[in-house]
């Protein structure tokens, strides 16, 4: 790892989380150099031992094409590193103001963002993200979704009677499930409700909580919705290059999912299905529309 990051070299920053950095690397594989992604974490004090582990082990038991694939990881003499597969574009917060990222290609994005986590939330022991935010999401070289971070995860046997987790509140400021801020009570739908956000980032072109902002996303979004004029929110770089009536399946889907009564909020595959539904609209009605 040293070599594949010269020496964790601070020019090979590409981003900073909660538990250390991550650096771009490159490995020699039999056809040629491979870049990778390396998140080496912080030290002091053992920052990150639980997250660690959990990153692993979800990373290792649920492989999906829209979670971030896993090449390795390091736990030895005091190091603990964990080598992912390089998503070239990097995360969708960087891209929320360009314009080039049309609506289609959004809309393809929340497609992608809630198919990665109908897979997470299936099954048996499904995985609840716990931190969904633009930041993690990253994009591959043709934009396909790679959802990552996975160290504040929780694996819960849930099932028709137990539907919940009751866990300390933890998460990122403006994303973060109100109902799990207030009660403790972590459920699928706490990552629906975070996905929603995510999607009204796309849709206005700006992050849910920014120091310069003058008011939370959340709180904007259900001020214009109540009043009647949520399209003023959308993004000018992309708003006259969309059809209506995609717009309106994006906006209702959306907004449902931050919903104040979590058993109103749809399951990460009925958005994903109503989010198609808007992508189609969109995709067939362009034309006609310009």
């Amino acid at each position: 790892m040293l070599n594949a990051t010269q020496g964790f070299s601070d020019k090979n920053i590409i981003g900073s989380g909660r538990f250390g950095n991550v650096y771009r690397g490159e490995v020699i594989r039999a056809n040629g150099p491979t870049p990778i992604a390396v998140k080496r974490l912080d030290r002091q004090f053992g920052l990150g031992e639980r997250e660690f582990l959990t990153e692993v082990e979800v990373l290792f038991e649920y492989k999906h094409k829209n979670i971030i694939g896993l090449v390795g990881y390091c736990d030895k003499n005091g190091e603990k590193i964990l080598v992912y597969e390089y998503a070239s574009n990097g995360s969708l917060d960087r891209h929320l103001r360009n314009a080039s990222i049309t609506w289609t290609k959004r809309l393809k994005i929340g497609i992608d963002i809630a198919t990665g986590l109908d897979f997470l939330h299936g099954g048996g022991y499904p995985v609840i993200h716990r931190d969904v935010r633009s930041a993690n999401i990253l994009l591959n070289d043709d934009w396909k979704v790679k959802v990552t971070d996975f160290g504040m995860s929780v694996i819960a046997p849930l099932n028709n009677e137990i539907d919940f987790v009751i866990a300390n509140a933890a998460g990122t400021h403006g994303y973060c499930d109100p109902l799990y801020i207030e009660r403790g009570f972590l459920t699928r739908e706490s990552d629906v409700y975070s996905l929603g956000v995510v999607l009204f980032e796309m849709m206005c072109g700006r992050l849910a909580y920014h120091e310069d902002e003058h008011k939370a996303l959340v709180s904007l979004v259900k001020q214009y919705y109540n009043e009647g004029k949520l399209d003023e929110l959308v993004f000018e770089g992309i708003k006259d290059k969309i059809v209506p009536k995609s717009l309106t399946t994006f906006q209702r889907i959306a907004y449902q999912c931050l919903h104040d009564k979590r058993e109103q909020r749809p399951t990460a595959r009925e958005l994903g299905l109503q989010l198609k539904k808007a992508l189609e609209f969109q995709v067939s009605n362009f034309h006609v529309h310009m």
